[in-house]
């Protein structure tokens, strides 16, 4: 674990690889229990059979909107020991975004008793006041905390933090070293680079290392919030591979490998279940029963109630004909 005054050094060197971004399994009626053997299985999947570098708990495909602070605790603690019994080098990012600044804290300084790596902020989802309330937001927080603190800029949250906003938050909080910018406007995150260069910077639009962004420093050598799991299997490692050749500057090869592997092609056939709901298509969501569906498809176990929880709607039919299509035609499951 990283403590603030360290956080920027330790990125520099920690943040680097496939991060996973955990579901979490529900049981019982509506869901209201959590399957903790079903978590458990899904934490070795990632960081056994894949081999993958970090994971990122308790965020946006956890549904943390829908979960207890009991709950979320809990689910950190997990990760933690199973991961770090597979690989004692795991880095393990808690994403503590809750709407109460007190909330936030007390999730905080559990993160960092429990021995995560860093936290994650998501912009407060409720009444922000623009890049002034989220700046007073973190510095409540890394005032009476000592761990890394990352920005998680996702439009989920209704407000996207412009790039003078996050370089002041950057600018002002030692702790901060890396965001996850997940709003899909990479000129924003180009000139976020600009005004914050030693930012460790996630950019969700993939097409950005392809364009050589990595090699010139704009952003980092990791993914940091994923669902990596759900775009390969440890039979057919394509993501893996296509990270690496991604990481050795070998872009031509890259690209050819998504195209050839059926990676990209999968993507598309997969539709815009991940992130849209479409009774409300203007809106950016995580919808936590696709990427479970998903999950179910490749053989993972999700509980069985593989719904979200409220306020999510269930999954209809039409996405999971859809969803089981494009994993066959991938080869990632029997045809």
């Amino acid at each position: 674990m990283a403590t603030a005054k360290e956080a920027r050094d330790w990125a520099r060197v920690a943040l680097r690889g496939i991060g996973d971004s955990l579901y979490t399994p529900f049981r019982g009626a509506d869901g209201d229990e959590i399957d903790w053997d079903a978590y458990r299985t899904l934490v070795r999947y990632c960081v056994g059979d894949l081999g993958h570098q970090m994971l990122w708990c308790t965020s946006g495909i956890a549904e943390f909107w829908a979960l207890t602070l009991s709950e979320r605790k809990q689910l950190l603690e997990v990760a933690i020991a199973e991961g770090r019994a597979v690989n004692p080098d795991v880095v393990v990012q808690a994403c503590t975004a809750t709407t109460s600044a007190k909330d936030t804290l007390e999730l905080t300084l559990h993160a960092q008793e429990a021995g995560a790596d860093i936290v994650y902020i998501q912009t407060p989802m409720m009444e922000t006041h623009g890049g002034e309330g989220v700046l007073r937001f973190f510095t409540y927080i890394a005032d009476r905390t000592d761990i890394a603190l990352g920005m998680f800029n996702s439009p989920s949250s209704g407000y996207v933090l412009s790039p003078a906003e996050a370089a002041r938050i950057y600018e002002e909080i030692p702790a901060v070293c890396a965001t996850k910018e997940g709003a899909f406007r990479p000129a924003a995150s180009r000139q976020l680079h600009q005004l914050a260069p030693d930012l460790m910077i996630w950019e969700c639009d993939k097409n950005v290392y392809r364009a050589g962004w990595l090699r010139a420093g704009i952003v980092c050598p990791a993914q940091l919030g994923t669902s990596g799991y759900l775009f390969e299997t440890p039979r057919r490692p394509v993501l893996t591979e296509y990270w690496q050749l991604i990481l050795d500057g070998r872009l031509i090869e890259a690209m050819d490998h998504a195209q050839q592997t059926g990676m990209d092609q999968l993507e598309l056939d997969l539709g815009p279940w991940f992130t849209c709901y479409p009774g409300r298509a203007d809106y950016f969501t995580h919808w936590g029963g696709a990427f479970k569906y998903a999950a179910s498809v490749l053989g993972l176990p999700i509980g069985d109630h593989p719904h979200s929880r409220p306020p999510q709607a269930e999954l209809p039919e039409e996405a999971k004909v859809q969803i089981e299509a494009a994993y066959r035609r991938a080869g990632l499951i029997p045809a």
